[in-house]
Order: structure tokens, then C-alpha cells, then sequence
């Protein structure tokens, strides 16, 4: 016992030598556990692989696509049902090329088209907090079944030859680095592409409008190119970060539908400098103009108190009847006032020289009307209910109709027509009918070469010498 007590400050004076690296390893686990969660955050990965009421990254999500819904899947570390099992080298490949441990293909809902552009080094600290900061969860989501011939993941190999490009990030010489900064993350972790471009028939971005806008199920996503006009030209670069940050930008935008849950999940937990990096780079992207856009979309209108010439009128008995005026004394004034001039701390906004009522394409109005507004960011959050079960489709033409008029672009029109198409989730999707008549017609084509050939070769031989 003597012998061991006089052992003991031996002991710990080596118990701290042996801590001391193992305590500088943790640190350095520690620190790129936190990279990679910052990482995901900024590449937005919860938003699809995470189910309404689900588990974190444990998929299930269905995402709407014009070729059918496509399901997340489990990108956990669970070795049963997520990617638990995946190398290093593997989850590089689904990441960046969009190939799946067991070889086969995903399909480009997952934006591998963007996350090609991620380094190394960054895709290097993704798997480490996928693997070891993620909690695994055994979670198997119903598979993807789309129509044929989508079903046939690997026709996804011809596509990836035609439309990805594998090359990494490359930092421009000429730019600052605040400027290389927000080009990688724009093109590619927060991967605005995806949903701000357009895209051709076999749904791959048009890279000739870039950031132009685009479709995302029924939203429209703007134009965010340099355009004074049509894009964010006549935005500073502090209402850029203040819009990515806080949802909203005073007397231009808040963010509805799918940019809402981008700036919840996402965007306002990026550090300060990504958003102002993000802010340079957008404001140097090429312009793309829309014409019907003839001159910025938040600087139209101004107030107007259209209840005043209400007053002493009775409303008729048919709600069907109401006029506009009468609709948005109902249901809008009490927020955004009786002039549309919204609260005055900026946090109710404005409905004039606001891009929602602006705009010559009226299907994000509609949508805010259907399904209201709904995001936290911080300590404050936005919440505007939705009015698809207290108004019919005449009902919200009349209002939406009232709004551009009054506070907007009094060119922009809706119609009960497209409230409704717009309540049933937009237009219906011709994509697998167009491609199965394509393939159609390809073997008709290839079997009336063949026809005509035999035809040929008859002749030929019926012609020959006797």
C-alpha cells in the first residue's frame, strides 16, 4: 500500500501526458463535427430528408416532381436502412455524382448537379458528422416508384453525360475573396440553382439563365440575377443578407413556400460573412430580363384606403359578392392596415413596394392567400394564417385582383380558374406523356428504317442476274 501511495503522483503525472493528446484529438473531432454540421446546414439537407413529425435525416419526405413523387431516403449512420454502411469514397460519389453505394442511380431531386461544385476537405467533414454526429435512426421510407420509363434509374447515367458537370469549385483569380466565397456557396451547397433556373424538357437546369427563376412544385422562385428590373439589381447587398438572415427585406420582400423553410432550416444560421459572400456574388451575376417586367417589381404601388369608401355601405348577403375592398377589410386590414402600410416596426409589411403584389406572374400571391406564411427565425417569427378553407376561388381572385390593383402592378390579373388550379397544386405535369410519345415515335422510326431496308435488300436480290 506504501509502495502505491508513493506511485500515485508517477501515476498522475502520466495520466496527464497520456490525456493531453487524447484531450487535443477530441478538440480536433470536436471541431470537425462542427464543420460538417455547419456544412449540412448550409446545404439544407434536413429539408429533404426529413419527414413532417420525423426523426432527423431519417427521409420518408415525398417531394413532388413532374415526373411523380420522389421519396427521401435515410441518410443516417443506421447500418440497416441508412448510409451507415458507406465508405468515404461512397458517400463522395452520391454526393457529388449522384451514384448510390450499390451502384445504382439517384435521381436529381437530389441536387448532386450543384454538390458536385463541394471540395474535399468540406465533402470530408459532411461524412464525419453524418457518420458520428448524426444519430442513427432505423427508418426504411417506401421506395420511389415513378411512372416508366423514369422508373429505369439507369437511363440517370445518360443524363449525367449530357447535363453534369463533375469538375469541383475552382476560386476565380480575378475575384476577392469574399466573391469566390459566395460563388461556392450559391453554386453549390445552398444550391439556389436548383430551384431559381429554369429548366429544359429532360428537367436540367438551362444554364444560358442561370438564376433567372423557376419552378418549385407550384411556387415560382425569382429571378435573382442582376436585373434592376426583374432580379435583385436594385437590391443593396445588406438587403440581400438581411433577407437571408432575418426572411424579410423592409419595402422589398419576405420569403413565402419553399424560400421561407430555405431561410428557417437554413440560410439564417449561416455565419455573417456567408451572407455577406453570398450578397457580393449575387449582385455580379449576369442579368436576365423578363419582359413583361417593366420596371422593378417592388416599386410599385402606394397607399390606399379603399375601406373609407365602405363605410355606410351594407355587405351583401353573399359573401360571393363581396368586392375587393369589403374582402380585404375582412380579412387584411387588421394587420396590414387600412392603406396596406402594414405595421410600423416593419414586421407586418407593407403591400406596396413589396415583390408579392409586383410581380406580372400572380402565382406566389395566390399561394401566400391559399396557404399563408409561417417561419421562426431567432427569437421572433412570422406567421400569417391561410385563407384556402374561409375563401372560395372567386373569393380570392377578388381580393388578389384588389391587391395588385391597389398596391401593386395593376397590370397583373387572376382568375378564379387559376386559384383553383393553383389550390389543386398547379398544372398538371405532361412530362412522362411527352417522353413516352418521344420513345414512341424513336421506335417507329427505328422500325420503319428497318422495313424500308428489307424492302431494299429484296429489290436487290430479286434484280440480280438471272
Amino acid at each position: 500500500m506504501n509502495t502505491l501511495i508513493r506511485c500515485l503522483p508517477l501515476l498522475a503525472l502520466l495520466g496527464l501526458l497520456v490525456a493531453t493528446p487524447a484531450g487535443a484529438a477530441d478538440n480536433t473531432d470536436a471541431a470537425l463535427l462542427q464543420r460538417g454540421q455547419y456544412l449540412a446546414t448550409a446545404g439544407d439537407c434536413a429539408a429533404c430528408h426529413t419527414a413532417p413529425g420525423g426523426k432527423p435525416y431519417a427521409g420518408g419526405l415525398t417531394v413532388p416532381t413532374p415526373v411523380g413523387d420522389i421519396i427521401s431516403t435515410n441518410i443516417t449512420p443506421s447500418s440497416g436502412t441508412g448510409i451507415g454502411r458507406y465508405t468515404e469514397a461512397q458517400f463522395r460519389d452520391a454526393v457529388r455524382k449522384g451514384i448510390r453505394a450499390d451502384g445504382k442511380h439517384l435521381y436529381p431531386a437530389m441536387p448532386y448537379t450543384a454538390y458536385a461544385q463541394i471540395t474535399d476537405d468540406d465533402l470530408h467533414a459532411l461524412y464525419a458528422y453524418f457518420m458520428h454526429g448524426v444519430a442513427p435512426v432505423d427508418n426504411k421510407p417506401a421506395p420511389t416508384r415513378l411512372p416508366f420509363p423514369f422508373n429505369i434509374r439507369l437511363s440517370m447515367a445518360a443524363w449525367n453525360l449530357l447535363f453534369l458537370d463533375r469538375k469541383p469549385f475552382t476560386p476565380d483569380p480575378a475575384k476577392g475573396a469574399a466573391w469566390n466565397r459566395g460563388a461556392y456557396l450559391v453554386r453549390g451547397l445552398a444550391h439556389c440553382s436548383t430551384c431559381h433556373t429554369p429548366r429544359n424538357l429532360l428537367m436540367a437546369e438551362r444554364t444560358s439563365q442561370a438564376l433567372a427563376g423557376g419552378m418549385v412544385g407550384s411556387w415560382r422562385a425569382p429571378n435573382i440575377t442582376a436585373d434592376p428590373d426583374s432580379g435583385i439589381g436594385n437590391w443593396s447587398e445588406q438587403d440581400l443578407a438581411d433577407y437571408l438572415r432575418l426572411g424579410h427585406a423592409r419595402s422589398k420582400a419576405q420569403a413565402a413556400g419553399p424560400m421561407a423553410e430555405a431561410v428557417e432550416h437554413s440560410l439564417q444560421h449561416l455565419e455573417p460573412a456567408d451572407l455577406q459572400a453570398i450578397a457580393t456574388y449575387l449582385k455580379t451575376v449576369p442579368a436576365q430580363h423578363d419582359p413583361a417586367e417593366t420596371r422593378p417589381v417592388d416599386s410599385w404601388g402606394a397607399a390606399f384606403d379603399g375601406i373609407a369608401d365602405q363605410r355606410g355601405t351594407a355587405l351583401p348577403d353573399d359573401g360571393e359578392q363581396w368586392n375587393g375592398a369589403q374582402l380585404y377589410d375582412a380579412h387584411c386590414a387588421s394587420c396590414h392596415q387600412a392603406s396596406g402600410e402594414g405595421s410600423f416596426d416593419g414586421g407586418l409589411p407593407s403591400l406596396f413596394h413589396n415583390t408579392a403584389t409586383g410581380r406580372a406572374d400572380t402565382a406566389n400571391l395566390v399561394l401566400v392567400i391559399l396557404d399563408g406564411i409561417r417561419w421562426q427565425t431567432g427569437d421572433s417569427g412570422v406567421h400569417m394564417p391561410g385563407f384556402a378553407d374561409a375563401l372560395s376561388d372567386h373569393q380570392v381572385a377578388t381580393l388578389g385582383n384588389y391587391l395588385t390593383l391597389r398596391y401593386g402592378n395593376a397590370a397583373a390579373r387572376i382568375t378564379a380558374t387559376q386559384v383553383a388550379r393553383l389550390r389543386g397544386g398547379g398544372a398538371p405535369a405532361h412530362l412522362v406523356t411527352l417522353v413516352r410519345v418521344a420513345m414512341l415515335a424513336v421506335v417507329v422510326l427505328v422500325l420503319a428504317v428497318i422495313v424500308l431496308w428489307r424492302r431494299r435488300k429484296r429489290r436487290r436480290i430479286s434484280s440480280g442476274p438471272a
